[in-house]
């Protein structure tokens, strides 16, 4: 005897698969690599491996990690787990979750967006004011704010974008409930205070 399954009932797991897959799929993707990459640099110099950092970051962390100052190092190694932590977000915003974690990754992914393209943009702001002439930098330090300008504030902020994209395009596929965006406006209102926080007290 056989058994014939009608269209219908071969096409209900595969929609039923594709309804919880990837919500955000390409832009969570994008995020994930973007932190992983971002991660190999700083387990590198909290290493003791300070390739490319000589001419792209300010001296005085290259000297830091040259010297093995505890501390500093620490700093490095949780820098990198949390850019880690960044690419999980990542592909968690690929994927339907459950309405707590859903609510997790909706915080998480709008604080990380803001907090990249922040930080960016005052990269590129920096140096365009130094390019022009209205701000000035010691003559040494000419090259590393090219650097800035054009590869560390490029690089935020396309990392911010992604995340950016990945939240909405999750927010927006699952339609959710305006309580569950507000998760994502909170997460970006707290991560643009603690940039500000940053910048007045010069921690960080």
């Amino acid at each position: 005897m056989t058994i014939k399954l009608s269209a219908g009932d071969a096409a209900g797991p595969a929609l039923s698969q594709a309804s919880r897959l990837r919500p955000g799929a390409w832009p969570g993707l994008a995020a994930a690599v973007w932190g992983l990459l971002f991660a190999v640099p700083s387990f590198a110099w909290a290493m003791g491996f300070t390739f490319g950092a000589r001419t792209t970051v300010s001296p005085s962390l290259v000297k830091l990690a040259d010297d093995r100052v505890a501390w500093f190092v620490a700093v490095l190694w949780v820098t990198g787990l949390l850019k880690v932590l960044g690419a999980l977000i990542g592909v968690g915003l690929t994927l339907r979750r459950d309405r707590w974690i859903g609510r997790l990754m909706v915080f998480c992914g709008g604080g990380a967006a803001v907090l990249l393209v922040w930080h960016g943009c005052l990269f590129v702001a920096h140096g365009v004011l130094v390019e022009v002439g209205i701000r000035s930098v010691a003559p040494d330090l000419a090259g590393l704010t090219r650097w800035y300008l054009y590869l560390w504030g490029p690089w935020f902020i396309v990392g911010g974008l992604a995340f950016a994209v990945a939240t909405t395009r999750y927010v927006r596929r699952l339609d959710a409930l305006g309580e569950v965006r507000l998760y994502g406006a909170v997460g970006a209102l707290g991560a643009l205070l603690l940039s500000l926080a940053s910048m007045i007290t010069g921690i960080g």
